[in-house]
C-alpha cells in the first residue's frame, strides 16, 4: 500500500469510527508512528482531518462539540429533566464535582440551597452560576479554557484533579455504548473526564438518549478506558 492509498484508508476509517489514534494506525498499517503523523499532517493541510493530541478527527465531526451559545437551547426540556433527576443524588453536605456542559449546567441550577456543599467544576459558566449562590462554595479546577465550550482541560486541570477527592462526580459525555463505554471526540477532554472519574467515590453520568449508541475516538470510562489504564500500568 502506497502513501496515497494509506491516507485514503485513514480518512475512511476516521469517518467510520469517529476518529483515529496514531498508535493504532501505525500497528494496523505496519508503519512507524512518525509515518502516520506525516500522513495526518498532509490530510490536515488538505482539509480532510483535524489533528488532535494522539490522533485525528474527521472534519465532519471535528466541530461536533457545538459552541456553548449554540448548544444551550437544544433539547432544553430533556436537559431540564436530566438535571432534575441528577439533582436527587446530590448530598446536602459534602463535595461534588460537576463536568462542564449545558446539561450539567441544569444540574448546577438545581443544587440544594439549604446545605453546605463544596462544588468543583471545570465549566466557567457553571462557576458563574455558583458564585451567585450563598450556600455553595464553588471552585474552578484551573487550566486551559476553550473558547467555544468554556471548559477547562489540560495539564493544570489534571494536576488539580490528581489532588482532589469528592463524594460524587457528575460527568457528561458524547457517546454511550455497551461495548465501548463512554467516549468523546476530543482526546484532551477525555483525559480530563477520566481524571474526574478517578477523583470521586461515586460517579453519575449526565447525558441524553441521543448519545446512546454513539462511539468516538477517545475513551472516558468503560471497557476501552479500563483497557487503556491496564496498558499504561503494564
Amino acid at each position: 500500500m502506497d502513501a496515497r492509498e494509506r491516507q485514503d484508508a485513514i480518512v475512511r476509517r476516521a469517518r467510520l469510527e469517529g476518529g483515529v489514534a496514531v498508535a493504532a494506525l501505525a500497528a494496523g498499517f505496519g508503519v512507524t508512528t512518525d509515518t502516520v503523523r506525516r500522513d495526518l499532517a498532509r490530510l490536515q493541510r488538505h482539509g480532510m482531518l483535524r489533528r488532535v493530541h494522539g490522533g485525528a478527527l474527521p472534519v465532519e465531526r471535528a466541530g461536533r462539540q457545538a459552541a456553548l451559545d449554540v448548544s444551550e437551547p437544544v433539547h432544553a426540556a430533556g436537559k431540564n429533566r436530566i438535571g432534575k433527576a441528577a439533582a436527587a443524588y446530590v448530598p446536602r453536605e459534602g463535595s461534588v464535582l460537576i463536568d462542564a456542559g449545558t446539561t450539567t449546567a441544569r444540574l448546577a441550577e438545581l443544587l440544594p440551597t439549604d446545605g453546605d456543599l463544596t462544588v468543583v467544576t471545570n465549566g466557567v459558566a457553571i462557576a458563574l452560576q455558583l458564585a451567585r449562590r450563598s450556600r455553595c462554595a464553588g471552585q474552578l479546577l484551573g487550566g486551559w479554557v476553550r473558547s467555544r465550550t468554556l471548559d477547562q482541560v489540560g495539564t493544570c486541570a489534571l494536576r488539580s484533579l490528581a489532588d482532589l477527592h469528592v463524594d460524587v462526580a457528575f460527568v457528561a459525555t458524547d457517546g454511550v455504548s455497551t461495548r465501548h463505554g463512554l467516549t468523546t471526540p476530543d482526546l484532551v477532554e477525555a483525559e480530563t473526564k477520566r481524571a474526574m472519574v478517578a477523583a470521586a467515590d461515586r460517579v453519575g453520568l449526565v447525558a441524553g438518549s441521543r448519545k446512546l449508541g454513539q462511539v468516538h475516538v477517545a475513551p472516558v470510562a468503560g471497557r476501552r478506558a479500563d483497557r487503556r489504564a491496564r496498558d499504561r500500568r503494564s
